[in-house]
């Protein structure tokens, strides 16, 4: 086991700054993607942008907060976030569905996705839990399987909202903390893995709604006012943007072509935009703070420091490369937001929480190990 401990340099700056400079574009582009449609269904083209200023200003201070409390503090409460978050998941069947889905906590002044709190808290269970059964986690039945079960649990209270994206990102962070803590090769590749794939296979073909997007991702064209119609719209802003971009603020697609184009499709209004240099410029940015993240976790003092860094860079990295993947028509549609840029309260103090806590990580880190 790694030694652990108390004293605490400086956080990484780089991981830092670049957490700062995605928040700044995200507040830029949820003003610039709504502000046409806020303007006439709110009568304010700064309605969301107040919004998302007024969460990131406490995701800031929250992510202050967590950036000066050491990690391991975090071991103690770990038990206590999983009772709260549990029954914060069956809550949301309590309020009225919003376009189909029971996904929200509704308080009037603001809405909580409870989804968001779930991601995090399976990351922080599991890496507690993980550290503790040190080379246990090689058995199949004694390591690997608990740690599925659990994240099952979750995710399929997630699923019945029905929310099939975050409880996907909440198995694939699973079975990534499960490889970094040392379960068997085999037991991920040749049991896990597909057992996996064929069980998204099954949830994709269960249900009406999910086959339709999965047989329209493969020819979006075939139901262009359909089911194809926000890939297509998506794809042709792409399109549009061209190298440079149309210019900051001078979307078309954002005009009513594209479904709340402040949300799970702001990508492609950066792309028309800021055009392919812009979209690569974020691109960049999102594989620094992955880097950063893994180097974090390499260079933790501990191992439950290594896991709790692997899982919150996980969550990061899985939720960008899903949502770029969809915008681009790469994968089929799926509501992930893309951390940091999206429109979204909940999402974005949390996130911000998350980074805290990775950048206190990055204050302990172990001097003697080797650096990437």
């Amino acid at each position: 086991m790694k030694k652990t401990g108390s004293k605490m340099g400086e956080a990484d700056f780089i991981l830092f700054t670049v957490i700062m400079i995605l928040l700044s574009i995200g507040i830029i582009m949820v003003y610039s993607a709504s502000a046409w449609t806020s303007g006439i269904q709110k009568g304010d083209d700064m309605y969301y942008l107040k919004r998302q200023l007024t969460w990131a200003f406490f995701g800031i201070i929250a992510m202050i907060a967590t950036m000066g409390i050491d990690y391991h503090k975090i071991k103690r409460v770990t038990g206590v976030i999983m009772l709260i978050t549990i029954p914060l998941l069956f809550a949301v069947f309590a309020f009225p569905p919003v376009k189909g889905a029971q996904r929200w906590i509704q308080l009037g002044f603001a809405s909580i996705q409870p989804s968001e709190i779930a991601k995090y808290a399976v990351v922080l269970f599991m890496a507690k839990s993980m550290d503790q059964k040190g080379d246990r986690i090689q058995s199949l039945f004694k390591g690997v399987i608990p740690y599925l079960l659990v994240s099952g649990v979750i995710a399929a209270i997630i699923l019945a909202e029905p929310n099939m994206s975050i409880a996907s990102v909440i198995m694939m962070v699973t079975i990534i903390l499960l490889f970094v803590a040392g379960a068997k090769s085999f037991h991920i590749f040749g049991l896990v893995l597909p057992t996996a794939i064929l069980g998204a296979g099954m949830l994709i073909f269960s249900a009406d709604y999910r086959r339709a997007r999965f047989l329209n991702f493969l020819d979006p064209w075939k139901d262009a006012a359909g089911e194809g119609y926000q890939l297509i719209q998506s794809l042709l802003a792409l399109g549009s943007g061209g190298i440079w971009g149309l210019g900051l603020g001078q979307s078309r697609q954002k005009c009513y072509y594209m479904p709340e184009p402040h949300n799970d499709f702001i990508f492609a209004i950066i792309g028309e935009e800021l055009g392919l240099i812009g979209a690569i410029f974020i691109i960049t940015l999102f594989i620094v703070l992955v880097w950063r993240g893994i180097r974090t976790a390499v260079n933790a003092k501990d191992t439950y420091g290594t896991l709790l860094a692997t899982g919150i860079t996980s969550i990061i990295a899985v939720q960008a490369i899903v949502n770029i993947a969809v915008v681009t028509g790469s994968m089929p549609v799926t509501g992930v937001p893309l951390p940091f840029i999206s429109y979204g309260g909940s999402s974005l103090v949390i996130n911000l929480t998350a980074m805290g806590v990775l950048l206190n990580i990055s204050r302990q880190t172990n001097s003697n190990k080797g650096k990437i």
